[in-house]
């Protein structure tokens, strides 16, 4: 556990790395990127591609609004027994996945075209039912007409939103990344796989909010009379569950940019105790429970999609728990390795 002492297996993990550099495990592929296609439960392809960013263009602190930066609140008590892992590690496992708004479609798709004609690096299933994987070498001119296209991308994107990238998944060891470097312990850099956002295997699962410890009756009254309105002109309608019974309201749209922003930080404010859930039936199931009132956020659809830069790069980042990337299966699995010492 992250939370116990860890001093002597990260010092066996250590030993360990150095011991496969010293035996020459690996092939290294310098100036390059990989292209990977990764199969997913329900047979959909997620494209994306391997490289690294540049940790002086990232920054997860409040109050910054870097090229690229967090998509939720970072938990600032997660950074310090990740980074401890990362201090004297000469390689990294990156599982971190970035997200671009590319919804031209020209950063990444050009290569799922010319895959045939570049090499082939790996081809296998994935442990516990995660799928297949596939990786293509991308370098010489098609690394470098890549980096044109990001380039590309970067000043198109720049001339109306301040986010141009946002960390998906991997947010806090991406932090713990930056906090090494700046203390001099590690690269400049860290390892990535970009994806984009308008992929259509690019599932976004929303997470669901359950209130304890409340008088139902009195507590929803109450937060209609701030945060909502009587309709659903000018607002976002939100389903509840309470004690078997369900209802609708309206939150009012001038509060801030989304529902779920609205809504936490009225429950932040009140200090109410909550718990967060994927599971629309599991939400239902426990709001039966007394003093329970359940929030189902709507569904991270295409318009959602669509609206996700502007509103991190208008407001700052999400609230912590917004979203999960699709299910446990689908995450991004440690394949490819890199020297950051």
């Amino acid at each position: 556990m992250l939370s116990d002492d860890n001093t002597s297996k990260i010092s066996q993990i250590n030993s360990a790395m150095n011991e496969y550099l010293e035996h020459n495990i690996f092939t290294e592929y310098r100036n390059s990127f990989i292209y990977v296609e990764r199969e997913m439960l329900d047979g959909s392809i997620r494209r994306g591609i391997v490289g690294v960013i540049d940790l002086e263009e990232y920054d997860y602190r409040p109050g910054t609004s870097p090229m690229i930066r967090a998509t939720e609140q970072t938990v600032r008590e997660r950074i310090p027994p990740r980074k401890a892992i990362r201090e004297n590690a000469a390689l990294e496992l990156s599982h971190v996945i970035l997200l671009c708004d590319d919804e031209r479609h020209e950063i990444i798709e050009p290569l799922t075209l010319s895959k045939h004609s570049i090499k082939k690096l790996y081809d296998f299933d994935l442990m516990l039912g995660g799928g297949n994987i596939k990786g293509w070498l991308v370098r010489g001119d098609n690394a470098r007409a890549l980096n044109m296209r990001i380039a590309s991308y970067i000043k198109r994107k720049s001339r109306d939103l301040s986010l141009v990238f946002a960390v998906g998944d991997g947010n806090h060891s991406l932090a713990s990344a930056k906090a090494c470097y700046e203390e001099g312990y590690t690269s400049r850099y860290a390892m990535v796989e970009l994806e984009n956002i308008h992929d259509d295997a690019l599932k976004f699962e929303p997470i669901h909010r359950i209130v304890k410890n409340v008088e139902p009756e009195n507590f929803m009254a109450e937060l209609k009379k701030n945060i909502c309105l009587k309709s659903s002109k000018n607002s976002w309608p939100l389903k509840y569950y309470s004690q078997g019974k369900e209802g609708i309201i309206y939150i009012d749209r001038s509060k801030g940019a989304s529902a779920l922003i609205v809504l936490q930080k009225y429950l932040d404010d009140k200090k109410c105790s909550i718990d967060y859930i994927h599971d629309t039936e599991a939400l239902r199931g426990l709001s039966d429970s007394e003093g329970c009132i359940g929030f189902e956020l709507p569904p991270f659809d295409e318009s959602a999609k669509r609206d996700f830069f502007k509103i991190i790069s208008e407001s700052g980042v999400l609230p912590r728990k917004t979203f999960s990337m699709g299910h446990a299966q689908e995450k991004r699995y440690y394949i490819e390795a890199r020297k950051i010492k």
